[in-house]
C-alpha cells in the first residue's frame, strides 16, 4: 500500500530499517550504560546525595525548589500576560494599510526580536537602577520580566502576523462583500480563526519564557528554579549531579504538561469550529455586529 507522502517499503529496505534500529537501540542502552557505571565510580548514585530529594524529607523542596518555582512560575506568568496582548497589538499593526502605523511597528519588532533576551535583562537592570526606585532585592524581578516582555512580545507580534496571513484572502474578500469594515474583519472573522493556528506557536513561546527566566538566575541573581539548585547543592553538599536532576525533572513537568494542554486546547477549539455547511441567509446575518440585513455596514 502506498500512501501520500511515502511509497510502501519493499522487503530491502524493512530488513534494511530493522537493522538501522537494533544498532541505535543496542547503542543507547551503551551509552545509557557508560553514564550510569561513570556516575557510580564517581559515587554520584549513592543514597546520601539523594537522600535530601528522594528520602521523605520536605526540607529541601520547601526552602529552595517551591521559593525558586514560583519566581520561575510569576515572571512567566507576568512577562507573558504583558508580552501576549503587546505583541497581538504590533502583529495587527505590522498589517495596518497606513504606513506611519506599519513601519513604526515593524521598526519595534525587528529591533528587539536582534537583541539577545540576555542582553535586554541587562540593560533593563541598568534603568532600573539608575532612573527608578525600585529596590536592589526587587531590581532582578523588574529586570527579567522586561527583557522578556521586549523579546517575546515581537516574537508573538510575528506569530500573531503570519497566524493571519496563513488565512485564505477569501474570508476577508467574502466579509467586505457583506459590508463589514476592516477593523471588524480582523476582530470578527480573521482572530478568530488564527488563534487556533497560533496556538501552538503561543504555547511553545511560553514553554521559551519559562526557560528563559534561568539566565536572570545566571547572571543576574534573580532567585528562580535553576538557582535554587546551585544554593541547594552547596548547602547539603557535592550533591550537585543531584539537585540538577530534580530541577531539571521539574522543569520537564511544567513544560510537557503546557504543550499537553496546548494539544488539547488546539483540538478542542477545532472541533468547535468545524462548519456544518449551512449557508446563512441574509436576514441572518444582521446578527453580525455592525452590519445590517441589507448588506451594508452600519
Amino acid at each position: 500500500m502506498t500512501s501520500v507522502l511515502y511509497d510502501a517499503q519493499g522487503p530491502r529496505a524493512k530488513r534494511r530499517n530493522i537493522l538501522y534500529t537494533v544498532v541505535f537501540l543496542v547503542a543507547l542502552a551503551a551509552l545509557v550504560w557508560w553514564v550510569y557505571t561513570s556516575l557510580d565510580e564517581k559515587h554520584q548514585l549513592d543514597w546520601a546525595l539523594w537522600k535530601p530529594y528522594l528520602g521523605g524529607g520536605t526540607e529541601a523542596y520547601s526552602t529552595y525548589i517551591w521559593p525558586g518555582l514560583q519566581n520561575t512560575l510569576k515572571a512567566a506568568a507576568l512577562s507573558m500576560l504583558i508580552a501576549l496582548p503587546l505583541g497581538a497589538v504590533l502583529g495587527i499593526a505590522r498589517l495596518s494599510d497606513h504606513v506611519w502605523v506599519r513601519v513604526p511597528a515593524a521598526v519595534v519588532v525587528e529591533f528587539f526580536r536582534a537583541i539577545p533576551v540576555l542582553v535586554l535583562m541587562i540593560f533593563g537592570l541598568a534603568l532600573f537602577a539608575q532612573y527608578t526606585d525600585v529596590s536592589s532585592d526587587d531590581r532582578p524581578f523588574y529586570a527579567v520580566v522586561t527583557g522578556l516582555v521586549l523579546y517575546n512580545a515581537s516574537v508573538l507580534a510575528e506569530i500573531v502576523r503570519a497566524g493571519i496571513l496563513s488565512l485564505p484572502k477569501g474570508q476577508s474578500e467574502a466579509a467586505m462583500a457583506i459590508g463589514l469594515r476592516k477593523g471588524q474583519v480582523m476582530r470578527v472573522i480573521l482572530l478568530p480563526q488564527a488563534v487556533t493556528a497560533m496556538l501552538p506557536a503561543i504555547v511553545s513561546q511560553l514553554v521559551v519564557i519559562v526557560k528563559d527566566t534561568a539566565l536572570g538566575g545566571a547572571v543576574l541573581t534573580f532567585p528562580e528554579l535553576l538557582a535554587s539548585a546551585s544554593t541547594m547543592s552547596a548547602y547539603y553538599g557535592a550533591n550537585t549531579i543531584a539537585s540538577f536532576t530534580i530541577v531539571a525533572v521539574i522543569y520537564l513537568i511544567i513544560n510537557f504538561s503546557l504543550t499537553t494542554f496546548a494539544s488539547w486546547l488546539e483540538g478542542r477549539l477545532r472541533r468547535r469550529k468545524k462548519s456544518t455547511g449551512a449557508v446563512l441567509s441574509v436576514e441572518k446575518t444582521v446578527d453580525i455586529p455592525g452590519h445590517a440585513g441589507t448588506g451594508t455596514s452600519a
